[in-house]
């Protein structure tokens, strides 16, 4: 009983399964800055060599202006991603500081520590909100708190905006930026810009119009030539023998309108992938291992303590009306101690008390001398048993 009112120690290491996707981002956000930055400067070096003037150009001095132009072009390429760079070292910083508070923790009963959960909550909620589409709300959150270097907004919005576009109908988006990670896409195997492309040729194909299948042809041989592309290549050749009419699946599947809301799915699922974002909610995986860790099988029996009785204990959260339905289906914890009361005895109903506790309560509630009740039973002519018919408990 001792041990089990002793603030327990913290592990640092434990607490930080759950911030892994705290840092992983702000790193796959400067791979991508990265990489932007090479892009520009090679394909701006084959700009500048090509437009440098020969020795014998008839307007040298022009030439000379054009390769500047293209040069100062580039140098404000390069001042905009080396600010973004600047931006995400702070925010990595920042990220870094906040873990490693919890190092200087000792234990969960710290002041400290109890700053520190209250910043992870809120940036759950931070989280949450982003992912459920309330951008405004989310932001109002960060600021008021000061959470600007914790949260990804940025990341969040855009692929909020990129997947209402999807379900609206809009490729547009959701192509752009493809073509911005086409590399990192295509080293992860995705096959969410050849989705697209399909896309692009269903509807293309869904008018019926001799034109628009030459161009749906035109663009499947453009798109669907490789060996990854086969399957669309052959989807593009049946899509066009059946029509839009058609009621042979997958055919029928893949002009149905409700395409839209799979590729917004598929879209999201690629993106947090990219950047090493949880496809869950943070927040419902920390609740999640919250509710487990506390559950019991009494939480949920037919014997559950009314949320009203009184028994001189702690209030058991799950067993609350707030989170009872909700811990219902999450697993029980692995438990490898015990705690009970000292010299634990059980009543002819079953429940369980420690004999001291039992005495006092039962005083409070004016028990007769010589006779025990359930404190947790508060109705008026509860059952009265002799302390006689008390057993002792013995935990094995």
């Amino acid at each position: 009983m001792a041990d089990h009112l002793t603030p327990s120690k913290l592990d640092p290491d434990a607490h930080l399964l759950l911030e892994q996707s705290l840092l992983r981002l702000p790193h796959a956000l400067l791979q991508k800055n990265l990489k932007a930055a090479q892009r520009a400067i090679e394909s701006s070096n084959k700009a500048l060599t090509t437009a440098l003037p020969a020795p014998n150009s008839p307007d040298p001095l022009a030439a000379l202006d054009a390769t500047l132009a293209k040069a100062q072009t580039l140098k404000r390429k390069l001042e905009a991603l080396h600010a973004e760079e600047r931006a995400l070292h702070a925010q990595q910083k920042a990220r870094i500081e906040h873990l490693e508070q919890l190092h200087e923790v000792v234990g969960v009963g710290d002041v400290g520590y109890e700053k520190w959960a209250h910043v992870r909550l809120d940036r759950l909620l931070v989280d949450y909100l982003l992912r459920q589409g309330f951008a405004g709300s989310a932001k109002a959150l960060a600021e008021e708190k000061g959470l600007d270097g914790l949260v990804d907004l940025g990341v969040f919005e855009e692929g909020g905006r990129i997947e209402e576009g999807l379900r609206r109908g809009e490729l547009a988006g959701a192509l752009s930026w493809c073509g911005e990670n086409r590399g990192a896409l295509r080293k992860g195997g995705s096959e969410l810009e050849l989705e697209l492309r399909l896309q692009q040729f269903i509807e293309l194909a869904r008018t019926g119009d001799t034109a628009k299948l030459m161009e749906a042809v035109v663009h499947a041989r453009k798109h669907f030539s490789g060996d990854q592309a086969a399957k669309f290549g052959l989807q593009a050749g049946g899509l066009i023998a059946y029509g839009p009419d058609t009621f042979v699946e997958p055919y029928h599947s893949l002009y149905s309108p409700t395409r839209y809301p799979h590729l917004a799915s598929l879209f999201t699922q690629t993106h947090h992938a990219l950047f090493s974002l949880p496809l869950t909610p943070l927040l419902h995986t920390a609740l999640s291992a919250g509710l487990s860790a506390l559950k019991t099988p009494a939480c949920h029996s037919a014997h559950a303590l009314a949320t009203s009785a009184n028994t001189g204990a702690p209030v058991c959260p799950i067993c609350s009306t707030e989170l009872n339905e909700l811990a219902r289906s999450v697993p029980y914890a692995h438990h490898t101690k015990s705690h009970v009361e000292e010299d634990p005895v059980v009543l002819p109903n079953g429940r369980v008390f420690g004999r001291e506790r039992l005495r006092v309560l039962n005083e409070k509630l004016g028990t007769k001398r010589g006779w025990v009740r359930d404190p947790t039973v508060l109705d008026k002519g509860a059952v009265e048993w002799e302390e006689g018919s008390l057993r002792k408990v013995f935990i094995s």
